[in-house]
């Protein structure tokens, strides 16, 4: 993916997972699998990314200088 594709989402409830922060904005990666069964599969805070209910989350419609600010690449 690359940074004009790149989407993003705040956490509005991390609900007791460590790797997530209440009121942070983590990039998410595309997975129609995940999207099936409303789950995202975000890069947390181990800068890793995993599978995290879409509940946790708002999507973010953010300009793209700020989406390429965001962007981490992997």
């Amino acid at each position: 993916m690359n940074d004009h594709a790149a989407e993003f989402a705040l956490c509005i409830d991390p609900s007791g997972s460590e790797d997530l922060e209440k009121g942070k904005v983590y990039q998410i990666l595309q997975d129609s699998e995940a999207e099936a069964e409303n789950m995202l599969r975000v890069i947390d805070e181990s800068a890793e990314d995993y599978l995290y209910p879409a509940d946790f989350f708002v999507i973010l419609d953010l300009p793209q200088k700020a989406r390429e600010a965001l962007f981490v690449s992997q």
